[in-house]
């Protein structure tokens, strides 16, 4: 799908397809994760009414084999819950199959709670309203990293030594497509570069499967 829909965008930047992609994800997430309770509670239905076959001493290879189907799907569905909550809690303390979906989504839910700002002081006043905090908060970063015009300095000759042309070619040297992948691969996979919610893992993902154009594109965007 990521494929498809990226070469269908053609030109644009790099910065701009991950946001047009970000609309067919969510579908494609819905699709594939959405509900996932009540995806795993029919599967559960389906195999206790085939253990009820079983037990009326309906039993037969064809039998069998749905009940393996379906405990297989069933529990591919419990992978992905403890996998969404683990990555929703930020847990790196996990087995697979270990049912800690409650225990990922106490520490989720943790995070949340931690992370909320309820109330801020602005300029002397105590402040309940969400949309006035998180102007306050933009406004405050917006005028603490603001562009400020660098003093001019100079060095008297002799001072600094200078390097040579070599060693000034290296350091303006663009990184190579091993390095830039080296620098990629090195990151923690569940971790995002930004507030974008692209994880690293979608970056490996879509390196590997996307190839040369996509690499071309992470190294203009790094």
């Amino acid at each position: 799908m990521v494929k498809e829909e990226w070469r269908n965008l053609g030109e644009l930047q790099f910065t701009d397809k991950l946001k047009a992609l970000r609309m067919p994800l969510g579908r494609w997430h819905k699709d594939n994760f959405g509900d996932m309770d009540k995806k795993i509670q029919r599967f559960e239905e389906k195999i206790r009414k085939l253990d009820d076959l079983v037990g009326n001493k309906v039993y037969d290879d064809t039998v069998e084999a749905r009940r393996k189907a379906l405990a297989g799907c069933c529990k591919q569905w419990y992978v992905r819950k403890e996998l969404h909550w683990k990555q929703m809690s930020r847990s790196r303390h996990a087995k697979d199959m270990d049912m800690n979906t409650r225990y990922f989504h106490n520490l989720a839910s943790a995070r949340r709670r931690n992370n909320r700002l309820d109330a801020l002081v602005i300029n002397g006043r105590l402040v309940r309203n969400q949309a006035w905090i998180k102007i306050a908060i933009r406004d405050f970063y917006k005028d603490l990293y603001h562009q400020e015009r660098s003093p001019v300095v100079g060095f008297r000759d002799g001072l600094v030594n200078r390097i040579d042309v070599e060693h000034s070619i290296a350091l303006e040297r663009l990184p190579t497509m091993e390095e830039i992948k080296e620098a990629v691969w090195d990151c923690e996979s569940s971790k995002a570069r930004g507030s974008d919610g692209y994880n690293m893992n979608f970056i490996k993902k879509c390196w590997d499967e996307i190839g040369a154009e996509f690499m071309t594109a992470v190294l203009d965007f790094f």
